[in-house]
């Protein structure tokens, strides 16, 4: 085979540098070191190194050069900024649109459905995609209910906004200490609570059946907390005991990928991947527990399933070995 060099090389390439093309389409240089630069000829050894620029040089190359990506912690801080600007408009409009929400919609705020939405799908665009399945399994707009979800990272509630439904978070209170989005949360409604506070977790259960009672929807992570290896911990029963009194479905819902994009610890880092969203068929009745089973036993199975699925996919795009 041939080889050219024009284009790698602009000058007469030495004698001591030869370049071939491997059976992989890589071209390797290898540099003999015993001619030109070791001049005794005493020590004669040879560097192979494999080149990423995928056949350039070679005159029937069809490989490119590798695409440049930002790496984890560049894309967190692009990502923290991207949050921070496309919020500058919307929580304008929030400040200046509270005191007439109050007045004319106290709890269900349905003009902050659609600026919740825009924010978050503004802030995560350009660096993940979300698969939303189950749509027909949400009530519907202005019917009250509870929503239910596992807990994978920091970024859950941004795929959940863009649902754009008027639910209230359960949010831990020193959320709402933070600029900009704490105050955002607290102008929309969001509950604080503090952990290990009895008191604080009754109080909150009891505004959540308020908001219910009046009409407005709330969501609860159930867990408690992010889970830290993926599995999906035990369920509380607040979020059903609510569901169970005043007689509203319980909505489960399935998060899937927001843990790899950002896990659980490491908030200054956004890898790259997708994220699915599954909306399960409504879970109705009167017992706590029960309905603390099923929506735990849906989530669960479903975690079991898309895992399978990804397993699958890993071992069928490998190449087989003949």
């Amino acid at each position: 085979m041939q080889l050219s060099t024009l284009s790698l090389f602009p000058f007469s390439v030495p004698k001591f540098l030869h370049i071939k093309a491997s059976r992989e389409r890589e071209s390797r240089c290898y540099f003999t070191l015993n001619q030109g630069f070791n001049r005794s000829n005493k020590l004669s050894r040879y560097i192979v190194t494999r080149s990423q620029l995928g056949g350039t040089g070679i005159l029937d190359a069809t490989n490119s050069l590798s695409e440049i990506k930002p790496s984890p912690k560049f894309r967190g801080v692009c990502f923290y900024g991207m949050t921070v600007m496309a919020g500058v408009l919307p929580f304008g409009i929030l400040i200046v649109a509270h005191p007439l929400a109050l007045i004319f919609d106290p709890y269900k705020t349905k003009f902050y459905n659609l600026i919740p939405k825009l924010w978050a799908t503004a802030s995560i665009a350009p660096f993940f995609d979300i698969e939303l399945e189950g749509l027909e399994n949400l009530p519907p707009q202005n019917a009250p209910a509870v929503y239910v979800s596992n807990h994978q990272s920091i970024i859950d509630f941004y795929p959940l906004l863009t649902l754009g439904r008027s639910f209230k978070f359960i949010g831990k209170n020193t959320v709402f200490l933070y600029p900009g989005i704490g105050w955002a949360m607290y102008i929309l409604g969001m509950i604080p609570v503090k952990r290990m506070d009895i008191r604080s977790h009754l109080e909150a259960v009891r505004r959540c059946m308020d908001l219910v009672r009046n009409g407005a929807s709330v969501f609860f992570f159930p867990e408690g907390t992010r889970s830290k290896d993926g599995k999906l911990g035990d369920f509380k029963k607040g979020a059903f005991t609510v569901a169970a009194k005043t007689g509203v479905p319980v909505i489960p819902m399935t998060l899937i990928g927001t843990g790899e994009i950002m896990p659980a610890g490491m908030e200054h880092i956004v890898n790259s991947g997708s994220v699915k969203l599954i909306i399960h068929k409504p879970i109705k009745g009167n017992d706590p527990e029960i309905l603390r089973l099923l929506a735990r036993n849906t989530i669960l199975d479903t975690l079991s399933i898309e895992a399978q699925k990804k397993k699958t996919a890993l071992i069928s795009s490998k190449p087989s070995i003949i």
